[in-house]
Order: C-alpha cells, then structure tokens, then sequence
C-alpha cells in the first residue's frame, strides 16, 4: 500500500467534532494552512493560496484531541493524505483529507502544557491508587515535585543500576575542542 504522508502546519478552523461508533471513536476537524512567501517588488511578505483540509483521528488520538484541540488553534497535522469523494447536486466532488497519527500544538506561536496519558496499573503492597490511574507514594519524603526522593518508582524514563550510570569526577574531565 502506498499511502502518502503529510505533516501540515495550519490553524483549527471549526470546533472539532468527536462521535463515538461501533468500531472506535473519531474525531474530526477542517484546518486551514496558508502559505506565505517573500514579495520582492513590495519588500514585504504576502499571503499565498490557502489549502483547506479535513483532519480525522481515530480512537485514542480521538479523545486526546476532543479535549485539547479548539478552533483557531495553531496545530501541526501528521498523517496519511487521502481524498474523500461523494455526489452532490452540483455533481461529483472531492475533498482532500488527512487521517492523523499525530496532532500537535504549533509551539512556534505559543506555549502548550503537556499533561502524558498514564495507563491504570493495579496498586502494588505500600502504594494507593491516585484518582488519575497513576500511583501515589504512601511512604517516604516528598521532594519540591510531589516526587518520592527515596526510591525510584516503577514507570519512569529510566531506573539506575550498577550498569547504567557511572560514577563522574570533576578530575577526570579534561578539555578537548569541540568537532565542527
């Protein structure tokens, strides 16, 4: 199969639009991404042509989207270009169309607060379950963070072993130029 896959830089230009079906959730979109180009004889930047885009997302992407995503939001679109076709008074017409696998806010117009999708995990001996899925620490100190400073937890990025890390001494480092 031969899909083609874009990424586009637009904005939300409707409230997306999330319905639940039998096989999955789906949320749907239109953006519009509107090329900008350095006019010479004017010394100034003007607005090309507009590409108008329908955006879908599946399942989990759905919901993450249904929840994050408002109109005039400046996004970054991922996903495999498809065209949707239907028949209409006018006769037979067309749409292009983006199924997404990832959507993102354009951080090069803002700032975004990222809040990682946990799994639910049963609790394990001397932990609770918190209310998000995740676990709490019922024991130990807790750092500035809310964080267990005592143990490493299971779940996180990484945990050190012997193997992992090796111990660093500001003795040891030596100077060397930079490889251009």
């Amino acid at each position: 199969m031969n899909d083609t896959f874009v990424t586009v830089v637009g904005n939300v230009v409707d409230s997306p639009r999330r319905v639940s079906l039998t096989d999955g959730a789906v949320t749907n979109f239109r953006m519009a991404s509107t090329a900008r180009r350095y006019d010479t004889s004017t010394q100034q930047f003007v607005d090309a042509g507009t590409l108008w885009v329908d955006v879908e997302c599946w399942n989990g992407l759905s919901s993450n989207v249904s929840a994050s995503v408002s109109k005039g939001d400046p996004v970054i679109v991922q996903g495999a270009l498809t065209t949707h076709s239907w028949e209409s008074e006018a006769g037979r017409r067309s749409a292009p169309r983006i199924r997404a696998f990832a959507v993102g806010p354009n951080l090069a117009r803002g700032t975004a607060v990222f809040k990682r999708e946990r799994p639910a995990r049963a609790a394990e001996p001397g932990e609770a379950v918190g209310g998000d899925g995740g676990s709490v620490d019922v024991g130990g100190p807790v750092d500035d963070f809310g964080d267990a400073s005592t143990e490493l937890r299971r779940g996180r990025d990484y945990e050190a072993d012997a193997e992992t890390l090796q111990d660093m001494n500001a003795d040891d480092l030596s100077l060397e130029p930079a490889h251009v």
